[in-house]
């Protein structure tokens, strides 16, 4: 086929294809898909999120089993939302403990009923570090959170958490303010210090827990000593205010998000049903088109072949494979390709058998063409088109099989994939405490993944098929 009638016939199938209004809706979702997948870094919150779904350290900073951030939008009492603050002020002063300090301040503006989980500072250390760490609140009052002294640091991570450092500070700023009775009724050794830090002070303080709407500054005071023979150095001192509700679809129990999870997942899905449909409505094709040219003994043997395969189980074959060998994606498309290759057979074979008694068919034999240049030159290039909606409709399938693994725990867990996502949620009773977030998105995403190549495969179908062709 030329050029020129291959551009021929595919502006024909797109004339044709273009009144498809469920194929142009599937299209769409394809392409925005891909476009997702390979402007993965842009979407998605956190970049190493594909190395490191399962370490759990690398999450610790987020809240646990957080629920979206929207939901403030349907609640009377809003959470406060997980955010970074990675550009502080820096200043120099006069203390009167230390001398001349470098300040480093963030600026947090709360403006929400519930106070966050936890406030976090890190950075890298080199050297000897010490800081004097506190808050300013909006009403004037500061409230000392602690100090902190390492050396021997060498490019380090160095880690001060509100809700673990400072909970002895924090109680003492407790005792300057509320009341004797109340901190007698009040078991407030076990009270958040972010619950105290963004609450009105007062005699009840404990109790009322009225919020303190306003700015808030946390400083770090580092004596400027430290840094005159340069051998002490502090760099990339960011803030992490861990919240109540969290990211656009939220976190689980392990802290991770879900929202990364879910845009990881959309390669392996992508992959793995497109590559098993391919590969599958090929060979069936070809097996087809085999039984049908050769006949006879040829074909009686195939088609015996077939019916063995088309008759057994797919899904606990595959949760056999799954348990007996080590999981790994490709055996997982490799067992769904051994299965899925019978899908086209039966439809190519009986299309097969009549172009195989066609004139021109008949004329290349004449004309000494051999077997296969027959099956490859002339017959497969016709069963072609129909097998593009065959390897369409084939997707939803193999991505629907990947899942099911996955939710079964027979996944592969070097990589994240939706399935994987809710088996997490299944072990972690999700459904039981009420974690929809956890469960709601990656079933809608398999659902509408195998939407998509449906409109696709039933459009094209349509335009194809000799028999449903409309127009």
């Amino acid at each position: 086929m030329s050029m020129k009638d291959f551009t021929y016939r595919l502006g024909e199938f797109w004339a044709d294809f273009r009144k498809e209004t469920s194929g142009l809706i599937g299209l769409g979702i394809l392409a925005l898909s891909i476009v997702v997948v390979l402007l993965e870094p842009v979407f998605l919150p956190y970049k190493d999120v594909n190395g490191n779904w399962r370490n759990i350290t690398y999450w610790e900073d987020n809240p646990p089993a957080a629920p979206p951030a929207w939901t403030n939008l349907f609640s009377s009492q809003k959470s406060a939302t997980t955010k970074r603050l990675d550009k502080p002020v820096i200043t120099e002063e006069e203390d009167p403990e230390f001398g001349a300090v470098r300040v480093f301040t963030f600026k947090y503006s709360y403006k929400f009923d519930k106070s966050p989980l936890d406030i976090i500072l890190k950075a890298k250390g080199t050297g000897m570090l010490f800081m004097n760490i506190s808050i300013e609140r909006p009403d004037g009052e500061s409230v000392f959170l602690g100090q902190m002294y390492q050396d021997g640091l060498d490019g380090d991570p160095v880690r001060f958490a509100i809700d673990t450092d400072a909970s002895s500070a924090v109680y003492e700023f407790i005792r300057n303010h509320a009341s004797e009775e109340a901190i007698a009724n009040s078991d407030s050794s076990n009270v958040k210090p972010t619950n105290i830090i963004f609450a009105k002070t007062g005699s009840d303080m404990l109790a009322a827990r009225e919020a303190l709407k306003g700015d808030y500054l946390y400083k770090v005071k580092i004596p400027a000593s430290l840094f005159e023979d340069g051998s002490n150095s502090v760099e990339d001192m960011n803030l992490i205010v861990t919240g109540r509700v969290s990211g656009i679809l939220g976190t689980d129990t392990s802290k991770r998000d879900i929202f990364s999870g879910i845009i990881a997942g959309l390669k392996w899905a992508l992959f793995i049903g497109i590559i098993t449909s391919i590969v599958s409505v090929l060979i069936g094709v070809l097996y087809g088109i085999i039984c049908a040219y050769f006949g006879g003994i040829t074909d009686t043997i195939m088609s015996f072949i077939f019916e063995i395969f088309v008759s057994m189980p797919m899904l606990p074959i595959l949760i056999v494979l799954s348990a007996i060998f080590k999981p790994s994606i490709w055996i997982i498309i490799g067992s769904m390709i051994v299965f899925y290759w019978v899908g086209p057979v039966k439809t190519v074979r009986s299309m097969a058998l009549q172009i195989k008694e066609e004139t021109y068919i008949e004329a290349a034999k004449a004309l000494g063409s051999g077997k296969w240049r027959i099956i490859f030159k002339h017959m497969a290039p016709l069963l072609l088109p129909y097998s593009f909606a065959n390897m369409a409709l084939s997707v939803p399938g193999a991505i629907v099989a990947e899942s099911s693994l996955s939710l079964l725990g027979l996944g592969d867990p070097s990589i994240i994939s939706w399935g994987q996502i809710l088996h997490d949620a299944q072990l972690s009773g999700a459904t039981l405490n009420g974690l929809w977030w956890w469960i709601v998105p990656p079933g809608l995403f398999i659902a509408l993944m195998g939407m998509t190549f449906a409109f696709l495969g039933f459009a094209m179908d349509k335009i194809l098929h000799p028999k449903l062709r409309t127009r």
